[in-house]
């Protein structure tokens, strides 16, 4: 797997923004309905948004 690298400035900026689509999609996740198949889709792919930046390291 290859790392990938950005300065800390992008890293951030990065993160802030995942974190964020990553609560949105949560959040939509349980309007549409928690139990149901599209909530637990968005509630999945919200958590996958949210720990996308783990995989990033910093110059």
């Amino acid at each position: 797997m290859t790392a990938v690298t950005v300065t800390e400035r992008s890293y951030r900026w990065i993160d802030r923004l995942s974190k964020l689509l990553g609560v949105a999609l949560i959040a939509v996740g349980l309007d549409t309905g928690g139990h149901t198949p599209a909530g637990i889709a968005f509630a999945a792919a919200g958590v996958a948004c949210g720990l996308a930046t783990i995989f990033v390291s910093k110059q």
